[in-house]
Formats: C-alpha cells, sequence, structure tokens
C-alpha cells in the first residue's frame, strides 16, 4: 500500500509538481463547478431567457471593460523573476484598476446626466451603475489571484473558487425565491468577485505590505509592452467573445442572447473546471521551462493532456444535448441544446489553446499576440456585423462558426512561434 502511494505521490510531483497543482486546482474548481450546476436548474426557473438576455450585455460591458482595467500588468506578475519587482506591478494592476474604474464612473454620470441615449444602457437601466463596482472588484480580485498564482497557493485559490461558486449562487438564488428580481442575477456576479477577493486579497496583503513606490516608474518602464500591446490584445480578444452578444441583441429582438449566455455558461463548466486550472499552473511553471529551452516541448505535452481530458466528455456532451436541458432548466430552455451541439467545436479549440496562449507574452511576442487578436476581431466582429447587417437570420451561425475558426488559426500560430 505504501509503495502505491509512493508511486502516485511520484506521478502527482512529476514536471515539477505540474499533475499536484492541477489535481488540486482542478479538485477546488470541480466542486465549485457541481455546485453551479446543481444551481442552474433552479436559477432557470427562477429566471426567464428574457433575463439572461440582459444579464448577457451586462455580462459582455463588465468583461470587455474588465480584461483591461489593470493594464495587463497583472499576468506580468508571475513571470517577474525578482519578488520586489513582482509587488511593484502588483501594486501598479491596482493603481490601474481604481483609476479606470473611476473613468468609467464618469462616463456614465455624464450619459446619465446628459440624458444621452443609448440602447444598450437604457435596457439595463438602473443596473448599469454596478457595472464600475464589478470592474473594479474583479480587478482587484484577479491581482490577488495572480500574485497567490506566483507563491504556488493552489490550495487557497481552489478554496476560494468554491466561496465563490457557493456566495454567488446563494445570492442569486435568494434574491430570486424573495422577490424575482432581475437584481439576483447581477449580484451574483458581484459576489463572485467580492468573495474571491477576501481570502486572496488578506494573503496578498500580508505578503505585500512592503511594495517600495521609488520601483513603481522602473517596473513600468520595463514591462510597458504589457499595457502598449497586451491591453489591445485582451481587449480584442474579449471583445470578440462578448461583443457579438450586444450586437445580436441590437439586431435580433428575442432570446438569443439568452440562450447564447446559458449555453455559454454551461460549455464554460469544462472551460473552468480543466482549462484554467492547467492555464494557471502553466503560466507559474512556463517561465522555469522557456529558461531552460523547454518551452516548447512542454507546451505541447499540456496541449496533449488536454485532448485527452476533454475528447470524450465532449463527444457525451454532443450525443446528449439534444434530449436533456429541457428536462434539467425547464421548457423555456427546450432550444439550448441546439446552441449547445453548435458551439462544441469552438470551445473544443479553445480549450487546447487557452491554456498555452500565455506563451507568446512570456517569450516576448506581445506584437504576435496583438495582431493575432486583431485578425480575430476583423473575423468575429467585423464580420459578424456584416452578416447581421445584410443576413441577419445568419448571424448566430456566424458567431459561433467564427470563434472556431479564430482559435484553430490562435493555436497553430502559437505552436510554431514557441517552436
Amino acid at each position: 500500500m505504501k509503495s502505491l502511494l509512493d508511486k502516485i505521490n511520484a506521478k502527482l510531483n512529476a514536471q515539477g509538481g505540474f499533475f499536484k497543482a492541477v489535481s488540486v486546482l482542478v479538485g477546488g474548481t470541480a466542486f465549485a463547478q457541481l455546485i453551479g450546476f446543481i444551481c442552474l436548474p433552479i436559477l432557470t426557473r427562477l429566471y426567464t431567457p428574457e433575463d439572461y438576455s440582459v444579464l448577457g450585455v451586462y455580462v459582455a460591458i463588465v468583461s470587455i471593460l474588465s480584461v483591461v482595467s489593470c493594464l495587463r500588468f497583472e499576468i506580468a506578475i508571475p513571470i517577474s523573476k525578482h519578488n520586489e519587482e513582482a509587488k511593484a506591478l502588483l501594486l501598479l494592476a491596482i493603481i490601474s484598476n481604481i483609476i479606470f474604474t473611476v473613468l468609467i464612473s464618469l462616463v456614465i454620470f455624464i450619459t446619465v446626466i446628459f440624458n444621452i441615449k443609448i440602447k444598450i444602457l437604457e435596457d439595463l437601466s438602473f443596473f448599469i451603475w454596478f457595472i464600475p463596482l464589478n470592474i473594479l472588484l474583479y480587478g482587484l480580485y484577479i491581482s490577488t489571484q495572480y500574485w497567490c498564482s506566483r507563491k504556488k497557493m493552489f490550495k487557497d485559490i481552489a478554496v476560494t473558487r468554491v466561496r465563490q461558486a457557493i456566495f454567488s449562487n446563494g445570492g442569486s438564488i435568494g434574491v430570486g425565491v424573495v422577490s424575482g428580481s432581475f437584481f439576483g442575477l447581477i449580484l451574483g456576479n458581484l459576489i463572485n468577485s467580492a468573495s474571491g477577493l477576501l481570502k486572496l486579497g488578506f494573503y496578498t496583503y500580508k505578503d505585500t505590505k512592503g511594495i517600495k513606490s521609488d520601483r513603481l516608474k522602473d517596473t513600468f518602464i520595463k514591462y510597458k509592452d504589457f499595457p502598449k500591446y497586451s491591453t489591445f490584445e485582451a481587449l480584442a480578444n474579449t471583445s470578440s467573445i462578448y461583443l457579438p452578444l450586444i450586437i445580436i441583441s441590437f439586431f435580433i429582438l428575442g432570446l438569443e442572447v439568452g440562450y447564447l449566455m446559458l449555453a455559454m455558461k454551461v460549455l464554460g463548466i469544462p472551460m473552468g473546471l480543466i482549462g484554467s486550472a492547467i492555464a494557471q499552473v502553466y503560466h507559474s511553471n512556463a517561465p522555469e521551462y522557456y529558461e531552460k529551452n523547454e518551452l516548447y516541448s512542454y507546451s505541447l505535452s499540456i496541449v496533449k493532456k488536454i485532448f485527452k481530458l476533454i475528447l470524450i466528455p465532449f463527444i457525451l456532451l454532443f450525443l446528449i444535448s439534444p434530449f436533456i436541458f429541457e428536462f434539467l432548466f425547464g421548457k423555456e430552455w427546450k432550444d439550448l441544446g441546439s446552441y449547445i451541439i453548435w458551439m462544441i467545436p469552438w470551445y473544443f479549440m479553445q480549450m487546447l489553446v487557452s491554456p498555452i496562449s500565455m506563451s507568446l507574452h512570456i517569450i516576448g511576442e506581445q506584437k504576435v499576440a496583438l495582431l493575432l487578436q486583431i485578425l480575430g476581431f476583423v473575423i468575429r466582429i467585423v464580420g459578424l456585423l456584416l452578416v447581421a447587417f445584410f443576413y441577419k437570420d445568419l448571424a448566430i451561425i456566424y458567431y459561433i462558426l467564427s470563434g472556431f475558426l479564430f482559435y484553430f488559426i490562435y493555436f497553430f500560430v502559437v505552436i510554431l512561434r514557441i517552436r
């Protein structure tokens, strides 16, 4: 028995503890995803497809703005070789996030005071005021998560994800049961970032109390390519995913955004369970392999592991999608299975490339990453606008197929560049 345990422990600690770190994150994330999946049938009976359509627009705006709120200094935190420099990067990320949040608040204030008519903001009504708060909380949370990733505190990150799932879903269900108000879905998003920040923020504060402000200028200059290139890369990437929800809601008045939103949530379960955990560990370990000139072989081995992990679950999801979702989520969601079947190739390809996409930043190829995202923006946004304007009935199909095409191109460019 002891020999077996020794073998298991040796396997988990292989490749710099990769499997052990992933198993910790996957374990915590799996429990969090299980909580979310259990709550979904309750949420889909408390909230209508129309509610999820409005939520889709809200999440799209918050996601697009949040990804640039820290000027991408946060993703450099695990890469830095020096602890003091990483602390300075953390402080730069937090300062950028606060300034950006203030600017967004001013923009919203001006649109309200001068009664500027913007259809999307009118649809959100009073809830537009939660956008800056959501951006602030998410920016603080993601910055502390990258710091904890640098410190290889994967167990704490895993526990945090479970806490987020419990509190955010609990808040949405509680408001839905008591009042039936759409606010429950907004509240769930706010609680998700806030509850994640509590534990990780405490540890980060303890580790970084002694940040020296005089290092900020030098660190800013050294890592200037992150706000210069990576910010626009991330903006283009996130816009390519979420801006179509806004475009579709503008051109197609119906439940389509609600269906897309929930389909993305369902398909995001394997992405959140496996993809994000592997990406977290990959980002933490990849700089060491780059120093040893082994990044290509390491990245390729990660892709192979992901492929083996996700192939059978995606095949099963494809087979059961036409039959299971009306039973799980209620009659209002009977068409959800069709959306999911169409979106499976897109998410399969995304899961293969997303964890290793950060390698372009590790090897200093921010310009290539930016060009890739600009290409993706043209394919997914400009193309969608043209299709929606001339053939709006094909808009959703184009959106889904363009997602697969973009990640297919992205995958082969990343592999070629790190080779």
